[in-house]
C-alpha cells in the first residue's frame, strides 16, 4: 500500500463528479483508492499501481485529470520540482511568477516548445509529458528558477527544438 498526501482543495477533483475520476483511476491502475482527509491510500501492485500513484500526485499538484490520466501510457512521466529544494520560502512567490510569466506566457512557451504540460501549484512546479519533453522542460524551468531571462530560455528552447528536428530527419 502506498500513501500520497494532496491538498484538501484537490480532493474533489481527484474524486470527480459522482466518483467518476476515482473509479477511472482504480480501473486503469488496477488499484483501490481510499481517501481520508488529505491522504490517499493506493492499494495495488505492479507498474499500473505505480502509475496510479503518479496520476494521484499529478491531480494533487494541479493537473486536470485528463492530462494526469496520460500517465497511464508508457510514454509519459511525471516530475515534481519542490521550490523548497531551490530557495527559501520567502522567494517562492517570485519564483512561481518567473515560471508562470506575465499573463501565463512563460508557462505557455515552455509547454509549446517542449510538448510537456506544466503546473505551478503551491510550493511545486510539476511536469507531465514524454521523458525527453519533461527533461527539456525541467531544464527550462531550472534556468528560470536560477535567474535566466525569459528571452534566454526561449532561445535555448528554440535551439533545442531545432536540434531535435535535425536528429529526427537524419
Amino acid at each position: 500500500m502506498d500513501f500520497v498526501s494532496i491538498p484538501e482543495e484537490r480532493i474533489g477533483v481527484l474524486i470527480g463528479e459522482k466518483g467518476s475520476v476515482k473509479r477511472q483511476i482504480e480501473k486503469r491502475g488496477s488499484v483501490k483508492l481510499s481517501v481520508e482527509g488529505n491522504t490517499v491510500s493506493i492499494e495495488g501492485d505492479g507498474l499500473a499501481a505505480f502509475k496510479a500513484r503518479d496520476v494521484v500526485q499529478a491531480i494533487g499538484r494541479g493537473f486536470n485529470p485528463e492530462f494526469a490520466m496520460m500517465l497511464f501510457g508508457d510514454e509519459y512521466v511525471f516530475e515534481m520540482i519542490s521550490l523548497g529544494d531551490v530557495a527559501p520560502e520567502q522567494s517562492w512567490g517570485r519564483l512561481r511568477g518567473r515560471v508562470i510569466g506575465e499573463s501565463g506566457r512563460g508557462r505557455k512557451f515552455i509547454e509549446k516548445f517542449t510538448g510537456a504540460f506544466v503546473s505551478v501549484y503551491g510550493k511545486t512546479i510539476s511536469l507531465v509529458g514524454s521523458y525527453d519533453d519533461v527533461a527539456l522542460a525541467r531544464e527550462a524551468v531550472g534556468m528560470l528558477l536560477t535567474g535566466a531571462k525569459h528571452g534566454t530560455v526561449r532561445r535555448f528552447l528554440d535551439h533545442e527544438v531545432k536540434k531535435r528536428r535535425e536528429q529526427r530527419s537524419v
